[in-house]
């Protein structure tokens, strides 16, 4: 029997990767201004030691080269992060009575 060959990502699925993440995170930071989070003064310093390649690596992902917004995009992020998968695995093995399976 054939085995399938399993073939290393292309660049252009990193592009699509990095499209995809860098919409999701304009989404986010848009859903956080629509909801006025990032309007205001901005008075408070947030701070904190992390790891270099954490940062770099954010940095690199998401296209920001500011320490703030850097900051202010996770914020935003951990704020406005679709609750999903958790509804999803919440309605495991539930049905409404009322679909219809067609059989």
């Amino acid at each position: 029997m054939a085995q399938a060959k399993i073939l290393p990502a292309t660049r252009g699925s990193k592009r699509r990767k990095a499209a995809v993440s860098g919409r999701r995170l304009g989404d986010v930071l848009s859903i956080a201004k629509q909801q006025g989070l990032l309007s205001g003064d901005r008075t408070l310093i947030v701070r904190g030691r992390m790891p270099s390649l954490l940062v770099e690596q954010a940095k690199k992902k998401s296209g920001i080269q500011s320490d703030s917004r850097l900051i202010e995009a996770a914020l935003a992020n951990l704020v406005v992060a679709d609750d999903y998968a958790d509804w999803l695995l919440a309605q495991r093995a539930t049905v409404n009575r009322d679909l219809d399976l067609e059989f």
